[in-house]
Parts: structure tokens; sequence; C-alpha cells
């Protein structure tokens, strides 16, 4: 169901979080792609991400500051008079959550309330009129029935998990007691160029692969997701945001996903294939603790809701991140 009148991004300014991450480049290139104005929050300045390889860190205004800090979010909504809020920054690698929660819960559940008490703040004078915050699958935690759908209690157990259902929970309460206008994004694991969290899966094969190394799977292989590529997740955040007067009582969640449930081993192998190196077995440690079995979601309210229409698959998706990790490491 798409609105009749088409959304303008030109002379829009958006905040992006966490803007050099891997969904963060991706959704300031897109942004940008729309005329719109760009504010790219970022705590610390990496040469390596693609948000300064591709040169965007450029064609953007920067603010460098901590989700943590108060002033910092008030600063960047404020004084360059921000419209649209997508709150990406974030904690996001599950075993640095389970070595280290605190600073998790920090970034995660502080970061959150700050910014959003920062959009409280100035929303009566007609800024941050839509936000959209990144949640996870995660948030789920174990379910009896699969896949996922927005209606279920968010039963995360674990740190990070724990911290993504915290987040979630207080985006609803600043949108029902405040009424802010806030669009929730819960989606499956991401994968494409720009990730340089090695110790996820999808860049850790790749990597290993191109150093002639056999990958390594930290489970036993079984554990499914539902893996999202980057370019189709980009395109929920910003359809939420064009369609931001259907939230009903002010706040709305929306599930991204494929909704096929794929094996660890089975991504391994595509890239192996993918990339001409069945050769390399993959060594399997099944030593993973503190992670869900299985997780797929169901996309079906975003697609009928905001006409959400994924472009990609996980092969499609997957040549093109090989392509781009093929670049990253040739230069």
């Amino acid at each position: 169901m798409e609105d009749s009148k088409e959304f303008v991004w030109f002379g829009k300014t958006a905040l992006v979080t966490g803007a050099s991450g891997i969904v963060g480049s991706w959704l300031v290139r897109s942004l940008l792609e729309r005329k719109c104005n760009v504010v790219a929050f970022v705590r610390d300045s990496d040469q390596n991400s693609a948000f300064v390889r591709s040169g965007d860190h450029l064609k953007v205004s920067v603010v460098t500051g901590k989700l943590e800090e108060y002033n910092d979010m008030v600063r960047a909504i404020n004084e360059f008079e921000v419209d649209t809020v997508f709150h990406l920054g974030a904690q996001a690698i599950v075993n640095s959550a389970r070595r280290m929660p605190l600073q998790t819960f920090e970034t995660n559940i502080r970061g959150t309330y700050n910014l959003l008490e920062a959009c409280r703040v100035v929303n009566s004078y007609g800024l941050a009129t839509r936000v959209v915050i990144a949640s996870s699958d995660k948030a789920y935690g174990v379910q009896s029935e699969l896949p996922y759908t927005e209606g279920m209690v968010l039963s995360g157990r674990h740190p990070y998990d724990v911290s993504k259902v915290c987040a979630d929970i207080i985006a609803q309460g600043y949108a029902e007691t405040y009424g802010l206008h806030i669009g929730i994004a819960r989606s499956g694991n991401v994968f494409g160029g720009g990730d340089l969290n090695w110790d996820r899966i999808v860049p850790g094969t790749i990597r290993s692969i191109i150093r002639n190394e056999n990958p390594i799977i930290r489970s036993d292989g079984k554990y499914t997701r539902d893996y999202i590529y980057v370019k189709d997740l980009v395109e929920g955040y910003i359809k939420i945001a064009e369609h931001e007067s259907r939230l009903h009582g002010n706040s709305e969640a929306f599930n991204f996903g494929y909704g096929e449930p794929v094996s660890v081993l089975e991504v391994v192998n595509l890239i192996r294939i993918s990339m001409g190196r069945d050769d390399l077995v993959p060594r399997i440690l099944d030593n993973v603790v503190g992670e869900i079995r299985d997780q797929y979601l169901s996309a079906d309210k975003a697609k009928s809701w905001l006409g959400w229409d994924p472009k990609y698959r996980l092969e499609n998706g997957m040549k093109e991140t090989i392509a781009w990790y093929r670049e990253y490491f040739s230069s």
C-alpha cells in the first residue's frame, strides 16, 4: 500500500547515527542520492570504513560524539535543524556484549534514551518529526513458533539481545507518552560490503578465503538465521521514514528479512563456491555460547504497509558483497 504522494527528500535534513557502520554508510549514500542533507554522527574516524573510503564523509556534515553523552545528541539535532533521525549507532557485536555487557548497555540503552530525549525536547520546534530506530530480530529471543512476527513479546535474554529489547521498548514509550513518530526496524542478520567486523560469518569467511585460509565456524554450523542484504534493509529504513503518517499510536515496528532460514554452514558453502574455493573446508569449532539457535522473520507487514519490495536475495547480494571485499583487499 503506497502513499499517493511521493515523498521528497530534497531539502530535508537527516541525522544518521552510526554512519560509519555497514548499514549507516549505505544509508548515507542512499540519502545523498536522494539529494537529502545528511548529518553523520560518528564516534571514531575509521579510515578503512566504507563511509570514508567512498568519500561520502566529504559530502555530509560530520558530528563527532558519543551516544552516551546527551549534549552531543542535542547538538547534532538542534544545531543542524534535523527533521528526520535514523538511529543506527550501537555496539553490535554479540561476543563483545557478552564479554563487556556494561559497555553495550551504556551505548545501546543510554544512547537510545539520550537520542529520544533530545528528539522530545526539539520536537515542539518542528525538528525530529520522524524517527527510525534500528532494532534487531535478537530482541524476540527464543520463541516457540517461527517466523517472528511484530506482535510477539520481546524476550531477549543475553546481553546484546537485552540491550535491543530495552531500546525497542524505550522507543515505544517515548512515542506513546510524548507523541513522537517513531518507526522501529527489526532486521535479520545484515550482510554486505563495508562490514569490517570480522567476527561476523560473512566478512570473516570472505577474508579467510582471500587469505587462502580455511573458514572458521564457531557453532556446529546448523544454527539458522534470516540474512538480508544491506541495500534491501536501507530501503526498508527509508520506507519507514517516508510513511511516518502510518505510524499508528505514534509508533510501529516492522520486520525486515527474506523469511528464509539459512544455516551458517550453507552461508559458508555459498561463499566458498562463489569464490571458487570449495577446497577450503571450514573448521567447525562448535563452541558458541549465548546465541539463539533458530531465527527468521515474516516481513509481510513491511511489504503490505510500506510497499517494501526487496530487490535482492542471498545469492545476488553475496555476489556484490564478495566483489566489494575483493576490491577492498586488493587496494
